[in-house]
């Protein structure tokens, strides 16, 4: 139990609770304690004035009935131990109890020593020394004695008597003895209080640290045992649901983060596996459909020749010949996929690419009663692609469009048009080194379906690794630590630490520091070190300024995409159709795209439609 990491913060806090306890109520009694005495004594200090002025004209006179009536009646108030005036030898003149007149006082006893210590012996003493505690033998109370100097007045040696000669200043003094009982009582109670109140202050303190000990740690700590101990027997699905913002919430999502891309990472290495199958499948296939499809393309040609004066099966059959060839042309497109091969360019229209796409998929249209509207702009100039990929891109689309409106009719929209884009927004980064060589593209993190950039970065007191947007132009980078806007940071290599820093430039925007980040055959491209500052460079994209690219929207009216789902529709065997898909399609559109310098975006909204969005360059780059 004491191993527990929240006992342990109860105990810590509940004994540091009773020692500052302790200590005030230490300093507390004894300002107690000293306040009470210092109000005992000047009562007694009072008391031994008022005792001299009630019994100086009965001593003028030498009354010594008169003073010791006087001495016992003030004796018997309540409060009063005992009342004694003894003269300058130590002898007792009076008693308020009367039993110890004529005694000697020895001179080492209670306070005479202060003043016979000194020879002469002191005639002035200071209110401190006036004043003595003690505690009789066998007596559990304390006293406190208090003596007050009867000194010799000019009334008192110019008297007819003449008891006393002038040259005498002190005669003798006045002892007056009280008990301390009710001081001891009152310090007794302030005592046992102290006591009852830390018992209750620890018991307090103890309870609302226990709830707040296993509310804010020991049940997140408990969560992150119970989370890592899942992770280790291989459950990576496991989720902290209590994230809060403090340390430990943070934790929690850190760990939610890490597991959710050790998930990734298991997922990316089962897909490359499924990936390095396809391969040789894509081998295999080849081989074997390519020997029935030659067939055929072999029979249908043959057929095309001796249907000439049959328009209609004529073309009919030149669909069956056209669409075989592009079959074979798929399946050395899918061994392409899996090897990365460049596709074989050269100048076509989109317009005559879009008319065989949606002739292939006429029969589909019409048997889903699905309306087709094309909006083409017939001044859109001639593209630089490979037709029958950018054809497959558009049957791709246009089968997953009916697939999300079947069984139900639907519209579906195709547009073509040019744009002028400027290079921020659309050009990203493929390739990325630092100053040392080392690869800072991470596959493993994907920002708007693009790898994205490792960094190590340092924030204040924090650091950790934020991946960069690979968009240039575009800030959505992601962080494992929080980084207010406006915080300058450092970035260095993740792998081997060198700094990514520029120390000779300064953002034109903001005056903060900048870093750089080589991009093979392409320059620097560099960027503001302060969180939350747009301003970016990449001088090599830049010279190209605004280019002419061809704008390709295809839309649906189908059931939508879910948005948590859109950053993973372009990955490989990820699907939203269940098991009717492979989830090769899109990836193949995305492989496709990519490998002509172009971009493919989606918008979509659940139970109202998709749209993608595919822009081409119209001219290559320089």
């Amino acid at each position: 139990m004491i191993r527990r990491i929240g006992v342990r913060l109860i105990l810590v806090v509940g004994i540091t609770a009773i020692l500052i306890i302790g200590i005030i109520a230490f300093f507390n009694i004894r300002a107690l304690n000293t306040s009470l005495l210092a109000e005992v004594e000047r009562h007694a200090n009072q008391l031994t004035e008022t005792v001299k002025h009630s019994t100086r004209m009965d001593m003028l006179r030498n009354e010594r009935e008169r003073i010791q009536e006087t001495i016992s009646a003030i004796g018997l108030q309540s409060g009063i131990g005992e009342i004694r005036v003894l003269n300058k030898e130590g002898k007792v003149m009076f008693s308020s109890t009367g039993t110890d007149v004529g005694t000697i006082i020895p001179k080492e006893i209670a306070n005479c020593y202060v003043c016979h210590a000194s020879t002469p012996p002191l005639q002035h003493l200071a209110i401190d020394q006036k004043t003595r505690l003690f505690q009789p033998a066998g007596d559990t109370s304390r006293y406190l004695a208090v003596i007050n100097p009867i000194y010799n007045e000019q009334s008192c040696w110019s008297a007819e008597c003449h008891v006393h000669p002038a040259h005498v200043k002190v005669l003798g003094v006045l002892d007056v003895t009280m008990p301390l009982i009710e001081v001891d009582r009152q310090i007794r109670e302030q005592v046992v209080e102290m006591v009852l109140f830390a018992a209750g202050a620890f018991l307090a303190l103890s309870l609302i640290v226990s709830f707040f000990v296993q509310r804010w740690v020991a049940q997140p700590v408990t969560d992150l045992v119970k989370g890592t101990q899942q992770v280790a027997d291989g459950n990576l699905s496991y989720h902290i649901t209590r994230e809060g913002n403090d340390e430990l919430g943070r934790l929690g999502r850190s760990f939610n983060n890490m597991t959710s891309k050790l998930s990734e990472a298991r997922m990316q290495l089962f897909q490359s596996d499924k990936l390095a199958s396809l391969g040789r499948l894509a081998a295999g296939v080849a081989h074997e459909i390519n020997n029935p499809l030659t067939g055929v393309l072999t029979y249908s040609s043959f057929l095309l020749k001796r249907t000439q004066d049959q328009p209609e099966l004529h073309e009919d059959l030149k669909v069956i010949v056209r669409e075989t060839l592009r079959s074979r042309d798929i399946v050395k497109s899918l061994l392409d996929f899996a090897r990365q091969t460049v596709p074989k360019k050269s100048e076509a229209r989109i317009d005559d690419i879009i008319d065989r796409a949606t002739t292939v998929v006429s029969n589909q249209l019409a048997l889903h009663h699905i309306e087709l509207a094309k909006s083409i702009d017939p001044n859109l100039p001639p593209v630089t692609v490979d037709a029958n990929q950018i054809q497959q891109v558009f049957v791709n689309l246009i089968v997953n469009a009916i697939d999300a409106m079947a069984p139900k009719a639907g519209k579906i929209a195709i547009g073509a048009s040019m744009v002028k884009l400027s290079p921020q927004g659309i050009a990203h980064v493929k390739k990325a080194e630092c100053s040392k060589r080392h690869l800072l593209i991470d596959p493993t993190v994907k920002i708007g379906g693009l790898p994205s950039l490792k960094v190590k970065v340092r924030a204040g007191t924090e650091e950790g690794i934020m991946h960069l947007d690979p968009v240039y132009g575009r800030h959505q980078h992601v962080t494992s630590i929080p980084i207010p806007p406006g915080q300058e940071m450092t970035l260095k290599c993740p792998e081997c630490g060198v700094s990514l820093m520029d120390p000779h430039i300064r953002c034109p925007k903001c005056a903060a520091a900048t870093f750089w980040i080589e991009i093979p055959g392409q320059g620097k491209w560099e960027s503001c070190s302060r969180f939350g500052c747009d301003w970016q460079r990449w001088e090599s994209v830049d010279r190209d300024g605004v280019r002419d690219y061809a704008e390709i929207t295809v839309a649906d009216t189908g059931c939508g995409i879910p948005r948590e789902e859109l950053p993973k529709i372009f990955e490989p065997f990820f699907s939203t159709k269940g098991q009717k898909g492979t989830g090769l399609g899109l990836s193949v559109i995305w492989g496709i795209i990519d490998n002509h310098n172009g971009t493919i975006n989606v918008e979509s909204t659940l139970n109202k439609g998709t749209t993608f969005r595919i822009r081409l360059p119209l001219q290559q780059p320089r």
